[in-house]
């Protein structure tokens, strides 16, 4: 974290899930941090995510689909975290263009902004998994075929091909981060929009039973939200990292059957159901995943340090505590 402190810091998203545990973060190792968000309901940000360092950031409520917004925020800045973004995989197949304004033309416009107006500044970019569709062999390593089966994941990877065109091309330092699923305090809860985790969250803590779709078989890994933040900083860090693409991951894999019952097991209580897919969610489902983060870790020695089971019980008592600010 002495990487940080004292840079000039804007997190475009910054009022979201991982963009807030990122604030908090970079505040805590000194640094001056700048949120970007444009607090539309559908997209996670909610201002009690940074309600303990409220006094310690600016905020700025504008949307990254504003270019002129984005030109001004941009200009002074040493590193960009370029997490605001449409998550959605269904609302992608919904509203496309919705999707693809803000997942492609936006981030065009970013670092359009940063050539003009500060090529020296360095970018993480926020990518997904799902860029790689459903996989061919497991773990996905970044080799892996790109062949998206959702709106969501073509922009996606239309957004960090451009990133990695503006550092080959100009110089602007990028690296791209495959998340996989990402879990923790600060993620919407309200529905399922950003991460199925949410709502099974919420329909724990309300006694509703969780829903798990198909024969609840599928396996995946997931990523506690301080080890997210972790790897984000490390490759921020270390500008031989720009012009790459890293995946995240774990090597807990587990059946979302398992996951439901640990989740239940936790001291919490609650059921689970598995039922059909319905046919929208089906159409666009990946079955099996889960990362090879091999790069990564053989690189910059990056692991998770956060285990399933903790993490999921650190998640469930955070929202226990704090559920009405999420849900309203």
């Amino acid at each position: 974290m002495k990487s940080f402190s004292g840079k000039r810091i804007l997190i475009t998203g910054g009022l979201g899930f991982i963009g807030s545990n990122l604030a908090r973060a970079l505040v805590n190792g000194g640094a001056e941090v700048t949120l970007v968000d444009s607090l539309v309901p559908e997209y996670g940000g909610n201002l009690f995510n940074i309600d303990d360092i409220k006094n310690h950031v600016k905020v700025n409520i504008s949307d990254v689909r504003d270019p002129f917004s984005i030109q001004y925020l941009i200009r002074d800045k040493e590193f960009l975290f370029n997490l605001a973004g449409q998550t959605s995989h269904l609302d992608s197949m919904i509203h496309p263009q919705k999707d693809l304004d803000i997942n492609v033309s936006a981030q065009l416009s970013i670092l359009e902004a940063c050539r003009q107006f500060n090529p020296d500044i360095r970018i993480i970019f926020a990518s997904t998994r799902q860029v790689y569709g459903k996989p061919k062999y497991l773990p996905v390593d970044e080799q892996h075929s790109i062949s998206p089966v959702d709106v969501n994941g073509i922009n996606k990877v239309a957004g960090e091909t451009y990133h990695m065109l503006y550092n080959s091309i100009y110089g602007i330092k990028s690296t791209a981060v495959r998340l996989t699923n990402t879990y923790g305090p600060g993620m919407r809860i309200k529905d399922s929009r950003q991460t199925f985790l949410g709502i099974w969250v919420r329909n724990i803590l309300e006694n509703n039973s969780i829903k798990v779709f198909g024969d609840g078989a599928q396996l995946r890994d997931f990523n506690y939200v301080e080890d997210c933040v972790s790897a984000l900083l490390l490759l921020a860090a270390s500008e031989n990292a720009a012009g790459r693409i890293y995946n995240l991951g774990s090597n807990e894999v587990i059946s979302l059957e398992a996951l439901a019952r640990m989740m239940i097991h936790s001291g919490f209580g609650g059921a689970y159901e598995l039922i059909a897919f319905p046919p929208e969610r089906k159409a666009i489902d990946i079955g099996d995943y889960y990362s090879d983060f091999s790069a990564l870790s053989n690189d910059y020695g990056w692991k998770p340090k956060v285990s399933l089971d903790i993490g999921l019980l650190k998640t469930l008592e955070y929202y226990k505590k704090y559920k009405n600010y999420y849900i309203q």
